[in-house]
């Protein structure tokens, strides 16, 4: 007899993050909760897989509202081609910023709309920005006089570019997902592989970054080769919780936050992921009920990085938890955990 499996993202859990989101969610995420799951924000939303690697299923014709999601995200975009505005809820101030536009090219992604023309006007700002090696910096010296968490070092003005796979490669990745064509992109796209091969110890936040390109790489053969190594580091540095009861068994990274542990599902956002095959569906699927228990009373999902701002972590909240819906409605669907 097959074995029914329960499903984690219920019509209650859902009706809880949809009051949240109405409640407390910027326009953005309200928009991008209406056009993934439906401006009803009920039960409805059925499991299924997306286009992108952290996407979910499509919306129905009747629940398309592309020109909302996009006119909320263009109100972030700065005049030079790049975004602010606090995007990156972590970021702030009017000075385009590389560590906002993984967040702009996914919702971009979303909708449908990240184009040749979009994509275009957001390398040629990247370009500008980039190391000769085509890496791009987590932050620029312009976010020096603006409000910042303290674990964002900025560069000094005048100091030379130095590229971050950490930025770089979740940048990258839509836009290979995308079959983009630009100069910027192919001299990023090399040093994202150099940086992949070189990497030897690592955090959380960076290897995310790098499974991200590496399940968007064209070259799968050598992506399901370096993603097999970079799974036995992330594990051999223990640098994924696999069982949330035991959270000693972990380590947490300099700097992070206490408490500050990544799951699987962190790294496999999806069932498609490559970074699926570094855990047991047992480990897996402790990390996700641990996910679905982790919903608040008010309904949306908690952060667990550093608090600096209380502003900050109230509009970080909101993507935090249409994130959490994302990976719980991949997971429910055929195929998942």
């Amino acid at each position: 007899m097959t074995r029914t499996r329960t499903a984690r993202l219920t019509g209650d859990r859902l009706d809880a993050a949809a009051a949240f989101l109405w409640t407390s969610g910027r326009v953005l995420e309200q928009r991008r909760f209406a056009h993934l799951f439906g401006p009803e924000s009920n039960s409805s939303g059925k499991p299924g897989s997306g286009p992108g690697g952290d996407l979910g299923s499509s919306p129905t014709e009747d629940t398309d509202d592309t020109a909302g999601v996009l006119a909320a995200l263009d109100a972030h975009r700065t005049a030079d081609g790049g975004y602010a505005y606090g995007l990156e809820p972590d970021v702030r101030g009017p000075a385009a910023q590389p560590i906002a536009v993984p967040g702009a090219l996914l919702v971009l992604e979303e909708i449908g709309a990240l184009d040749a023309a979009r994509a275009r006007a957001v390398c040629d700002w990247l370009a500008g920005v980039a190391a000769p090696d085509g890496g791009v910096p987590v932050v620029l010296p312009s976010l020096r006089p603006y409000p910042r968490p303290p674990f964002v070092p900025v560069p000094e003005e005048g100091e030379p570019p130095v590229g971050a796979l950490l930025s770089t490669g979740q940048i990258v990745a839509p836009l290979l997902r995308r079959g983009i064509d630009h100069p910027w992109l192919t001299a990023a796209t090399a040093f994202c592989r150099s940086a992949v091969e070189n990497l030897r110890e690592t955090h959380p936040y960076e290897a995310g970054a790098a499974i991200r390109f590496l399940d968007a790489v064209p070259d799968t053969a050598w992506a399901r080769q370096e993603a097999a190594r970079l799974g036995a580091l992330v594990r051999e540095q223990r640098i994924v919780l696999l069982d949330p009861a035991r959270p000693e068994d972990a380590r947490i990274s300099p700097g992070y936050a206490p408490g500050e542990h990544h799951l699987p599902h962190d790294y496999a956002r999806r069932p498609d992921s490559l970074a699926r095959r570094w855990f047991t569906t047992a480990e897996l699927a402790r990390g996700l009920d641990h996910l679905a228990a982790e919903q608040q009373p008010d309904g949306g999902w908690p952060i667990h990085w550093v608090r600096w701002s209380a502003s900050t972590e109230a509009e970080a909240r909101p993507g935090v938890t249409l994130q959490a819906l994302l990976t719980l409605r991949a997971y429910d669907a055929p195929g998942g955990a």
